[in-house]
């Protein structure tokens, strides 16, 4: 089969670059295995308790969900959310 003739500019044969190296450089996150399926619907229900504790506690004027323990309940509710974002920041 006849070769097709090769392009020339300015009357010069067109010279190939030479090929940039494909080489797979390693990335930061390569060693770090990701979490498994069960973190993010378990973050999720975790913060869900944690902000339903907290409507609780506020509409019921402190009394509630557990009575008794009085502003104590503010401290569960913000350890539940507490839990819930230090579980978000090891969701990979």
């Amino acid at each position: 089969m006849p070769e097709s003739r090769k392009r020339k500019i300015d009357g010069k044969p067109v010279v190939k670059a030479p090929e940039k190296s494909t080489e797979i450089t390693p990335h930061w996150t390569d060693g770090i295995k990701p979490t498994p399926s069960w973190w993010a619907p378990v973050f999720v229900t975790i913060g869900l308790i944690g902000l339903v504790w907290l409507v609780v506690y506020y509409m019921s004027a402190a009394q509630y969900p557990i009575p008794g323990i009085g502003n104590w309940n503010l401290a569960c509710a913000l350890g539940f959310m507490f839990v819930s974002f230090m579980m978000v920041l090891r969701w990979r």
